[in-house]
């Protein structure tokens, strides 16, 4: 009940009157039964635009550090998370993967959408980096078709560092469900999960047209923070 309130009477109102979101390909949204929406990363409000603009509820596995925040702003923040359907993680490896992985199968095991960021962080410059293959286990062990949707201009309304966003239109387009139950039952294969994440991020980067680099975007961000005095 909250989600729906936050959703069509309090947030989602005044996002779609100030920020007016254009969507295109709603339809490839499969309109029942569980499905990953694997989206490119350019802005904290990825995560906020795509669940406002969809009509079924969807679930975001976000960083638990989204809900510990304290006073005014940590509380805004929480509402704002839970009123986009964000699910707390840690993510900080080893076990507390596993956790992320087991939390994001429950959401698909109820039959529900569940968006996930392939690239494991937000692009620092607008390029579309290498996929983890946390993804394409998902997909296997829960047997789902996989949604690829691209953010269009989030990252100029509010870029990393930004505290409050600008005004200005963001876009969403979002392309065909990709089948993957060709390779049903062999989610224990690192080449396959490796296969199919590679074919994921094909799939977003000819979608959105954003420049690919094949590496990992938490290894740009190291290199640039050693290069900062």
């Amino acid at each position: 009940m909250f989600y729906w309130i936050m959703k069509y009477i309090v947030i989602g109102p005044i996002v779609k009157a100030v920020f007016r979101p254009w969507m295109v390909g709603p339809r490839n949204i499969p309109a029942e039964g569980a499905a990953i929406l694997a989206s490119n990363h350019l802005s904290f409000i990825d995560s906020i635009f795509l669940p406002l603009m969809i009509d079924r509820p969807m679930s975001f596995l976000a960083k638990s550090d989204y809900f510990t925040g304290k006073g005014l702003k940590g509380w805004a923040t929480r509402m704002f998370m839970k009123a986009s359907g964000q699910i707390a993680i840690d993510r900080s490896g080893g076990k507390a993967s596993e956790a992320s992985l087991n939390t994001g199968l429950r959401v698909l095991g109820r039959g529900d959408l569940l968006g996930i960021y392939p690239e494991g962080t937000r692009s620092p410059d607008g390029t579309l980096y290498r996929g983890r293959t946390g993804i394409a286990r998902m997909a296997l062990e829960a047997r789902v078709p996989v949604v690829p949707v691209v953010m269009v201009d989030t990252d100029a309304v509010m870029p990393i560092g930004r505290r409050l966003p600008r005004v200005g239109r963001v876009g969403i387009v979002i392309g065909e469900p990709l089948d993957f139950s060709r390779f049903e039952g062999m989610e224990g294969d690192r080449y396959i999960l490796r296969s199919v994440t590679d074919e994921i991020m094909v799939a977003l980067q000819q979608l959105g047209e954003q420049r690919y680099e094949d590496v990992y975007a938490s290894a740009v961000k190291d290199r640039i923070a050693a290069q900062r005095p």
